[in-house]
């Protein structure tokens, strides 16, 4: 089994609509496949119970991404997850300008690199808090895995994600069991592990993190 490192956003379930329109801003701008739309019909409940969905009742967005690379349009209020597949744009740093020299790429005019397919789970009720919805953005590959630990740039977007969709949390991934990497927290970039002197477990992270209804 390769790597499957990734980058995971926690935060309020109203701003996951925030959070996808974010992610959309990072699409490359030429498309050869339709938007998906993604929806929440107004009866906004699963198995009789409220949904805390951040997509309005009866409100769409188009992506510029798949779902389990096909293009119907996904009703969120019948499901409890959220699967995209996407290409994102980045800035060139050196980790990205070497990847994109080997797999025979150029940066665009803009100065920013191509890289995907990225896999996300969009949680609604994440698994760290149920009051937390979660965007977990992760590599396919292992020569992605990588870069995703190498680049500063990639960090950097994903943290800026999680500020510009007023996310509590980024954590950075390996998916082996080995300690996440606390990005993002309340507001502020930070550099610590999870199983630290800090953070001693999950609990005591997610401890941190302000009440979910406010």
């Amino acid at each position: 089994m390769g790597l499957i490192y990734g980058y995971d956003i926690y935060l309020r379930p109203r701003n996951v609509a925030r959070a996808l329109a974010n992610l959309a801003r990072l699409a490359p701008p030429a498309r050869t496949v339709p938007p998906l739309e993604v929806v929440q019909s107004p009866d906004d409940s699963v198995r009789g119970e409220p949904r805390r969905s951040g997509l309005p009742g009866g409100d769409r967005l188009a992506l510029p991404f798949t779902s389990h690379f096909k293009s119907e349009p996904v009703d969120c209020s019948t499901h409890n997850t959220l699967e995209l597949d996407m290409s994102l744009m980045f800035d060139v740093d050196d980790a990205l300008r070497e990847d994109a020299r080997t797999g025979g790429r150029e940066p665009e005019a803009d100065g920013r690199v191509q890289v995907g397919y990225i896999y996300a789970t969009i949680r609604f009720e994440s698994l760290l808090h149920p009051g937390y919805a979660s965007v977990e953005c992760w590599a396919a590959t292992s020569g992605m895995s990588r870069l995703f630990a190498r680049s500063a740039n990639i960090r950097k977007a994903f943290t800026d994600l999680t500020a510009d969709s007023a996310g509590v949390c980024c954590l950075f991934d390996t998916g082996d069991g080995a300690p996440e990497q606390v990005c993002w927290l309340n507001g502020e970039p930070i550099r610590e592990t999870v199983s630290g002197h800090r953070f001693p477990d999950r609990r005591a992270l997610v401890a941190t993190w302000p009440d979910s209804e406010k």
